[in-house]
């Protein structure tokens, strides 16, 4: 069953360094779909290659005891920054026909609609709190200008997925989805 992308916790600064470590355990990639042209459900830490730990260069480190704005911190938030823009694609999704949830970004709008937005996993992300790693942001360029959605909305993206990093103002992703179809998010019938 996917996530549904409400469902993911709104990390602050500080908290982003715990909650995230903890949300990002890879798992198995979702298995592709029978039918030709169709696309396979991801789950957002399907985007994650096995093995890769975020907070790896921070074990030793006491986050909880972090205060924002102390010096420490923000040394710390630099070095994990650095990490995180740098996180590595799941180069097996490269190339891939995929569907994924999440939250809309919007990067490029014109009078026509959004051209261009980053797709994330939680509520806040690269908006409110900071960016999360390059690995849980993908760059939407849709097939068409999109109308009717605004910041932090929920969809549906589909589209054939591509490991290619890119920073923006609002974070770096360390994927692409051109041609993307993007849908309201719905809920899975239960």
């Amino acid at each position: 069953m996917p996530h549904d992308p409400r469902s993911f916790a709104r990390p602050t600064r500080r908290l982003a360094l715990l909650s995230l470590a903890a949300a990002l355990s890879p798992a198995a990639l979702a298995q592709p779909s029978s039918k030709p042209g169709a696309y396979t459900e991801l789950r957002w830490d399907d985007l994650v290659p096995k093995g890769w730990d975020p907070m790896a260069g921070f074990k030793d480190k006491n986050i909880g005891a972090l205060v924002d704005g102390d010096p420490k911190t923000m040394d710390m938030m630099s070095k994990l920054r650095e990490v995180w823009d740098n996180a590595p694609a799941e180069t097996r999704l490269d190339g891939a026909a995929i569907k994924l949830p999440g939250y809309l970004v919007p990067l490029d709008e014109s009078k026509a609609g959004i051209t261009e937005f980053l797709l994330v996993p939680y509520f806040g992300a690269c908006v409110h709190s900071p960016p999360p790693p390059a690995n849980q942001i993908v760059l939407v360029v849709p097939a068409k200008p999109i109308t009717g959605f605004q910041t932090m909305d929920t969809v549906w993206v589909s589209g054939r997925l591509r490991a290619a990093r890119q920073g923006s103002p609002m974070g770096t992703s360390a994927y692409r989805l051109e041609a993307a179809l993007v849908d309201r998010y719905q809920a899975p019938a239960r």
